[in-house]
């Protein structure tokens, strides 16, 4: 008989977990008859900004709207440069670009997957406006150094946070470092809506405004438009569905680490030679692992065996982004961040959500073991 398929990931068993949570939830919006910025997404903002200890907690459409409205509200002009990492989702540098600015991609630590903040003085120039870290897989970049370089140059630091919800760096958590923190609740993040969902936090009041202001039209008084904005508002239904999940996010993330630390013992010893590399964890960090992902030599062949025994596996990311052909006008070449090119072969990500069982993991595992 065929082994059970194991997905890289699944929300099936979560939502049986939460059902009758998520069906009172929508019932109760449904009935309302008020479906856009209502008492939903006001009790949603509150709760998170509760949850990360900001002031302010503003929803939008989703995690790239909210970084657009990030670099808008922080006023990037077209020309203006910011530095960003090579190695995450397009998001980030597309919000960049479609402002007319310049996205300047830098090199990562290859142990963190995150921006090198060593790189952040190579590739400064008299244009460069504002850097945007991403916590990318669930573990904070080291914010110490590049908020240093930030505030020693007078540079903006927007907090892409997309999926770290809940991490924190040296007892900080995150998106309380940068001006601005921008978030995703894409349905696969720890904390996913049932569809498209974003917010932007921030401790800074004036900031804030400009937020709410943006993210309606550039309106504050209904058809009165003092800045050019756009329509990106969170939904009461997607607002409603958060809350519920919310209130299990610290359980889940819980879970995640177990998993985390189950895959550590069994994949950090010395026996694969460094054909396969679990991931780090850079100290001080509370990593939240909305990724499991290794670094192994011959990942596509890993890829293969995995599939043959009908386990799951992601590669995020298969190209970086300085070499994405929508950027090639920037002049950027194969070997400008050899270590986030070695991340594009080499990293693969393992099955990885809560409700993943021990026994699947061990087949995770063994089937590691097997092909090194």
């Amino acid at each position: 008989m065929a082994k059970q398929a194991i997905p890289s990931f699944d929300l099936t068993e979560q939502y049986g977990l939460i059902e009758a949570d998520v069906m009172a939830a929508v019932e109760r919006v449904l009935k309302s008859g008020h479906y856009i910025l209502g008492p939903e997404v006001n009790a949603f903002e509150s709760e998170l900004a509760g949850y990360l200890g900001v002031r302010h907690a503003i929803g939008v459409a989703n995690g790239s709207d909210a970084l657009l409205l990030a670099l808008m509200a922080l006023g990037i002009q077209p020309g203006d440069e910011v530095l960003i990492p090579t190695f995450t989702f397009f998001a980030t540098a597309g919000a960049v670009a479609r402002l007319g600015a310049v996205p300047v991609f830098c090199d990562i630590d290859l142990n963190t997957f995150n921006l090198d903040p060593a790189e952040l003085e190579k590739r400064l120039t008299a244009k460069t406006r504002a850097i945007i870290p991403v916590h990318l897989y669930g573990q904070v970049a080291d914010m110490d150094a590049i908020m240093n370089f930030a505030r020693q140059h007078g540079l903006s630091v927007i907090e892409d946070a997309a999926q770290a919800i809940g991490a924190s760096y040296r007892g900080k958590t995150v998106c309380n470092f940068g001006d601005i923190g921008c978030l995703s609740f894409y349905p696969t993040k720890n904390l996913g809506a049932c569809g498209d969902a974003g917010m932007v936090v921030t401790n800074d009041d004036p900031l804030a405004e400009k937020l709410r202001i943006l993210r309606t039209h550039g309106s504050k008084k209904k058809y009165h438009h003092d800045v050019l904005g756009f329509n990106s508002r969170l939904d009461e239904l997607q607002a409603a569905i958060l809350r519920v999940k919310l209130n299990h996010l610290d359980d889940w993330m819980a879970k995640r680490q177990a998993i985390a630390a189950y895959y550590d013992q069994a994949l950090s010893d010395s026996c694969f030679g460094g054909k396969v590399i679990a991931p780090q964890v850079a100290a001080g960090n509370r990593h939240v692992y909305h990724q499991y992902t290794i670094r192994a030599e011959q990942r596509d062949a890993l890829i293969a065996a995995l599939a043959a025994n009908g386990i799951g596996s992601t590669v995020y990311y298969p190209l970086c982004l300085h070499l994405q052909p929508v950027f090639a006008h920037l002049g950027r070449q194969p070997g400008d961040c050899p270590q986030a090119e070695k991340a594009t072969e080499t990293a693969l990500s393992l099955p990885m959500y809560p409700e993943l069982d021990q026994a699947s993991q061990r087949r995770v595992i063994e089937t590691i073991r097997a092909f090194v």
